[in-house]
């Protein structure tokens, strides 16, 4: 079977290297506002639009005349900022997100460049990039596959990553074969229906207080000084550092479910409604269901298994596993235990909430 998958690297460039990647976030910055301005200056007075075409026609024939500083960048990359502004607009289109936005020179930066006829390659220690040459990363992943394009960006706190696009033959993982549920929390991340807890490590929480000294601190420089770009970075490093806290703990919780279950049944959660709740919505956004559903249902996937998304409005809290009668008095969410009138049954209210999960999953499954 062949998928596209990407493999991310820590890459450290050297002066010359940085300079050049430097220059080119700018080009693709610069080509992705011009174009976007004279799209909506054309829409304004004519109610016209521009293709990408005709975007990649006027930037090689009059736009590198006129600012010739757009020849030292990587063309292919200036090429692929229209196109992702030709998709921004298309997704606008058919409502799939936001009008697009001017890119701005602060915080990340990135450009993308394809592999034509091997200018994109990768050996032990470093990767080559058409006219950055070989830069020098930490090849942490292998992997047999075709090299379809690489995408260089530089973090809010300095770091410079490649990201390569793979297409390659893959054979499916095993995986144990059980069968589970899971109850999201935020006291625990999930709750299996056997009683198993994953807990919540609240990242976010435990750096609170140093995130915000550094804010204090920044806020107190004046702004453009040397010392207040040492102040930014000091602070977008730490907020780096608890997201690669956040990534490591889901990558361990979902490949152990993955690699344990053949059929994961979780809730459709409706997160972005919930972060609505101005008393829940740090601690959610903390928890970031979401990504972890995210890796959970693509690792489940690599294993051979079947990941199963309940609709949120089951009542999975408020029903008894046992007998299956329904109590909307467990709706309260200070209620964690519960008798249930009808069977005596004592339930734990996250753990009664994945077994019934676990049994609405597996009638969807076989529907």
């Amino acid at each position: 079977m062949q998928r596209i998958r990407g493999y991310k690297y820590r890459a450290y460039p050297n002066r010359k290297q940085k300079e050049f990647f430097e220059q080119t976030f700018g080009c693709c910055r610069f080509v992705y506002n011009y174009y976007m301005e004279k799209r909506q200056r054309l829409w304004r007075e004519w109610h016209d639009t521009l293709s990408y075409n005709d975007m990649s026609k006027d930037l090689s024939s009059v736009l590198k005349r006129e600012y010739v500083w757009l020849k030292d960048a990587d063309s292919i990359a200036l090429q692929q900022s229209l196109r992702h502004l030709d998709r921004a607009y298309d997704k606008f289109f058919k409502k799939h997100t936001g009008y697009p936005k001017f890119r701005s020179k602060r915080y990340k930066q990135s450009y993308r460049t394809m592999n034509i006829n091997g200018s994109v390659s990768i050996d032990e220690s470093s990767i080559t990039l058409p006219k950055a040459g070989r830069v020098k990363i930490v090849n942490t992943r292998e992997f047999n596959g075709r090299i379809i394009s690489a995408t260089v960006s530089r973090a809010a706190s300095g770091r410079y990553y490649i990201s390569l696009q793979v297409e390659e033959n893959y054979e499916i993982l095993p995986n144990a074969g059980g069968k589970i549920g899971l109850d999201a929390g935020l006291k625990a991340l999930y709750t299996t229906c056997d009683s198993d807890i994953y807990p919540n490590p609240k990242t976010l929480a435990l750096h609170e207080k140093r995130i915000r000294r550094l804010q204090r601190s920044l806020s107190r420089k004046q702004k453009g000084s040397k010392n207040s770009e040492k102040a930014r970075l000091r602070l977008a490093r730490e907020h780096e550092k608890i997201s690669d806290i956040r990534n490591d703990i889901q990558h361990k919780i979902t490949h152990k479910l993955a690699s344990e279950n053949q059929v994961v049944c979780v809730e459709n959660l409706n997160v972005r409604g919930m972060m609505k709740d101005h008393r829940l919505a740090k601690s959610i956004s903390d928890a970031s269901w979401s990504e972890l559903c995210r890796k959970l249902e693509y690792k489940v996937k690599d294993h051979g298994g079947i990941l199963i998304k309940v609709p949120r409005t089951y009542a999975s809290s408020q029903i008894c596993s046992c007998c299956g009668r329904k109590d909307p008095m467990i709706k309260d969410l200070g209620i964690r235990r519960w008798t249930c009138p009808s069977c005596g049954a004592n339930h734990d209210r996250d753990v009664n909430a994945a077994k019934n999960i676990l049994e609405k999953g597996l009638k969807m499954l076989a529907s």
